[in-house]
């Protein structure tokens, strides 16, 4: 099998929310290269229909269009069902990458940071699969899975805190759920898996990547030395999307250039030495 046919998403139908920016954006544009249509939705809804035209401007074998949808409240993810449903007749990626964070220090940090968080992070992303399920279960086979990937956070697989408490167990729950999902939508022939992404730029994270000097500063804590660049995104998404991800469900990617097996000191060093 080429590589082609194994990381190729011609035909097949994916919705990434929160598509805008970052990661969401990086994945959206890897797929519409691999040939898929691309449903990119976020609170912003002009700034997908932005983004969309200018993935549809690239003359890449996919498409994309952007519309507004909210993952933060029960009313806003049935409204997503609905405009996805009404957009395309047949869904064979979700992308859960919608997210927000909320930093503030120890004795400091507020309770409403906790609802406010958990409510997109993990019940928004729990409650749009759930209710997409009819959808995926749909286009899948045995052969060719529908998939879900879902975006957690290396601070969601290793204790860093950073002053975003609920952000970091949100994301760890978002990396449990995905492994819960995992085994039980197997049967349905449907894959979960997440990422477990370092520092890339963002929004999210444009107080400490949003110039050069910022994300060189980022990247000297990072063991591989820099912060993620869009073919990192790209790469684990168009396997896990594609043919040649067909047989892993339940994984996380740890896309973070080795943070997540960073630890202290070795404990006898000094005493070798």
């Amino acid at each position: 099998m080429t590589p082609e046919i194994l990381f190729s998403l011609t035909g097949k139908t994916a919705l990434i929310t929160g598509g805008a920016s970052g990661i969401g954006r990086m994945a959206a544009e890897a797929m519409v290269r691999a040939g898929a249509h691309v449903l990119i939705a976020s609170r912003k809804g002009d700034a997908c229909a932005a983004v969309a035209s200018d993935l549809n401007a690239l003359d890449a074998p996919g498409s994309a269009e952007g519309f507004a949808g909210d993952i933060g409240s029960e009313a806003g993810i049935d409204a997503l069902v609905n405009e996805v449903g009404r957009r395309v007749a047949r869904l064979d990626i979700l992308m859960n990458n919608s997210g927000v964070t909320w930093g503030a220090p120890l004795g400091q940090f507020p309770y409403q940071a906790w609802e406010k968080v958990m409510s997109v992070n993990m019940a928004g992303v729990f409650d749009l699969t759930q209710k997409l399920l009819p959808m995926l279960v749909q286009s899948a086979t045995q052969r060719d899975p529908a998939r879900v990937i879902n975006v957690g956070s290396v601070m969601g697989e290793i204790p860093m805190g950073d002053g975003a408490y609920s952000y970091s167990a949100s994301k760890a729950a978002v990396i449990h759920m995905s492994k819960i999902l995992a085994k039980e939508l197997a049967g349905h022939h449907v894959t979960v898996n997440a990422l477990a992404p370092g520092p890339f730029v963002s929004r999210m994270t444009a107080f400490a990547t949003g110039d050069a000097d910022k994300r060189d500063k980022v990247g000297q804590d990072v063991p591989l030395g820099r912060v993620g660049a869009p073919e990192d995104i790209a790469g684990c998404v168009l396997f896990l999307a594609g043919q040649g991800g067909a047989y892993v469900t339940g994984a996380v990617i740890p896309v973070s250039g080795g943070i997540n097996v960073m630890s202290g000191q070795n404990i006898f060093a000094s005493a070798i030495d």
